[in-house]
């Protein structure tokens, strides 16, 4: 069976390394594709081409198309244009490709939006943390408002990122220089990111937000259509070179099983909380393999093999190895030559 990996996020690298440790039947056959040709994943597929630049999304979705036709991909794991494709899968179907998309697009449309997913996200056990969307100075100073009251830390971030770019708390009592010289990272001064928003005018939705200062979860999952088939759960450090503790805590499992069930998650996907006073907050789901994903699959779930071998053959009879909670993972670095 062929599977197809477009270029993505650099999580693929380990997902494909960790598929072809488990495949000792060699089921699969992996391909990669990347606009860089000297892509780490490129190493360990079996198969690898070069992706075009520069294309519109509607452009890119009919190379897709074209490339599964010509190589004969049997299963098509997008990570560029994830969103688009996950509307197309009645083209791929059509010409015998199955496409494995983390959500249907208008979910994945709404999960990408913080915004709006955290206005209609209704999660007892966790909810989200309180917030005030803004898009100029006058809504940043009735956001203020209405938050500092009820808060004694706030943070911003942007309505649609990734990787947590454009976090950043603010801080009252220091300006931005004191702030280097402190080595205070992720944190703005409030004076000048104010100055900041005059200056810019109007810009892209923000969020203001209550801080929330627990420690943070990681959650890996393998989902089959909105039913939670395993998770990992990572407790974050914070602390660097300390690893992370696997944390099997039945209140987050069970919030991230309400969620998938909720989203009609599929595959591979990510979900982060955040505690407040001991009790979980959610923070956001990725609807990807997230870049912990070999820690995770260290406790004993192999992530990437199962969601894609449940995809292929279905779940039942599959083995899904139980999650050595309690022990300490990390991720350790080593040089190695490029061709």
């Amino acid at each position: 069976m062929r599977v197809w990996f477009n270029r993505g996020f650099s999580s693929v690298h380990t997902a494909i390394d960790l598929i072809r440790q488990a495949d000792g039947d060699q089921r699969f056959t992996i391909i990669h594709s990347n606009p860089n040709r000297r892509a780490p994943a490129g190493r360990l597929a079996q198969a690898f081409h070069t992706e075009p630049t520069g294309l519109a999304t509607t452009d890119y979705i009919d190379w897709c198309l074209d490339f599964c036709r010509k190589h004969g991909v049997d299963i098509f794991v997008p990570g560029r244009e994830a969103t688009a494709l996950a509307g197309e899968h009645t083209r791929f179907d059509a010409i015998g490709t199955r496409v494995l998309s983390a959500a249907s697009e208008p979910q994945l449309q709404l999960i990408h939006d913080k915004a709006r997913f955290y206005a209609e996200t209704v999660l007892p056990g966790a909810p989200v943390a309180e917030f005030r969307p803004f898009e100029d100075v006058a809504g940043f100073e009735a956001a203020y408002d209405a938050l500092r009251r009820r808060h004694a830390k706030l943070c911003v971030k942007p309505s649609h990122s990734i990787y947590g770019l454009g976090f950043a708390v603010l801080d009252e009592t220091r300006n931005s220089a004191e702030l280097l010289m402190a080595g205070a990272e992720y944190h703005v001064s409030l004076s000048d990111f104010r100055a900041g928003l005059a200056a810019l005018g109007s810009f892209r939705s923000m969020l203001l937000m209550e801080f929330l200062d627990g420690r943070e979860y990681s959650v890996d999952c393998a989902g089959d259509h909105g039913r939670l088939v395993t998770a990992v759960v990572r407790r974050k450090s914070g602390q660097a070179g300390a690893g992370q503790r696997i944390d099997q805590r039945a209140d987050i499992l069970e919030a991230t099983a309400r969620l998938c069930a909720v989203h009609g998650l599929n595959g591979i996907f990510n979900v982060q909380f955040r505690e407040a006073n001991g009790k979980p907050r959610l923070l956001e789901i990725n609807p990807r393999m997230s870049g912990g994903i070999g820690m995770a699959c260290v406790a004993g779930p192999n992530l990437p093999y199962i969601a894609l071998r449940g995809f292929a053959d279905g779940y039942e009879g599959l083995e899904i190895p139980s999650v050595r909670g309690g022990i300490r993972v990390a991720e350790l670095a080593r040089a190695v030559e490029l061709a």
